[in-house]
């Protein structure tokens, strides 16, 4: 049998060569790749809008942005309030400090000054004791008036008796102070000191110089005696007295500067004299 002869078709010189055009995709390939697209595009479709309402939120805070303002200025305007009025404690508690630093200054220079006044009081007492100490002293070694060779034949006869009692006496206070309304031991007062003085022998004298100005035998100056009482001023309404212990002298509890103290007649003349012995 014979076999079927086959058409020969002529060949291009270059059929041995592979084509170089890529070949065509199939159909599914195609509409794989088309999904892949598509979900791109949305995802970037997505991603727009996103961005757009990203890009106009800005917008609804810079809406807000007053209310923020208005809230921030009101905390300013309240931190000011506050550290003006801290400030204003600061100042306060400052001038509190001040005055308590100067009144405690002050109380210290007042305690110096009444521990100085305390130590100069104190240094007076001890003073006034050492003389009325020495007073007393003196006392006990003049109970009786001795007669001087110096002294005048009046004194020597009326230095005698109660009167040289009244005179040592007098001449033993020598040196005591004098306080207004004193009566002794160590202070006195002008009649306080001849109340006293009279009160050794017995007589007892009123307490103050008006009424001892009349009492006992009124005596001219002229004629004054030892033991007389002098007075200055009219007879009832004197201001001061003492006592004549002759030879033209007194002795009184003068004044605060003085005390009692002998002095010369000559130097200050009194008005008047009583005779009580």
């Amino acid at each position: 049998m014979e076999e079927p002869l086959v058409p020969l078709v002529p060949m291009s010189h270059t059929a041995h060569i592979r084509s170089h055009r890529k070949p065509r995709r199939n159909a599914p390939s195609l509409a794989m790749r088309a999904g892949v697209a598509g979900g791109v595009l949305s995802t970037l479709a997505v991603a727009a809008a996103a961005g757009s309402a990203s890009a106009a939120e800005p917008v609804t805070q810079t809406m807000e942005l007053p209310t923020l303002t208005a809230d921030l200025a009101t905390q300013v305007a309240q931190s000011a309030d506050a550290t003006q009025q801290t400030a204003a404690n600061y100042e306060l508690q400052a001038e509190r400090d001040a005055a308590a630093a100067k009144a405690a200054k002050q109380a210290k220079a007042d305690l110096a000054d009444a521990k100085k006044k305390a130590e100069a009081k104190k240094k007076a007492e001890a003073a006034r004791k050492a003389a009325a100490a020495d007073a007393v002293s003196r006392s006990s070694a003049r109970t009786v008036l001795s007669a001087s060779a110096s002294t005048s034949t009046n004194v020597a006869a009326s230095a005698s008796g109660s009167v040289a009692t009244v005179i040592a006496f007098l001449k033993a206070q020598v040196g005591d102070a004098y306080v207004m309304g004193g009566t002794g031991p160590n202070a006195w007062d002008c009649s306080g000191l001849v109340q006293a003085a009279f009160k050794q022998v017995g007589v007892d004298l009123p307490r103050v110089s008006q009424d001892q100005s009349v009492s006992g035998t009124p005596v001219s100056l002229s004629n004054v005696q030892v033991g007389d009482i002098l007075y200055w001023g009219s007879a009832g309404s004197a201001y001061h007295v003492g006592v004549y212990i002759g030879n033209g002298q007194y002795l009184d509890a003068a004044n605060p500067s003085k005390g009692v103290v002998i002095q010369d007649l000559s130097g200050y003349p009194a008005t008047g004299a009583v005779r009580v012995l």
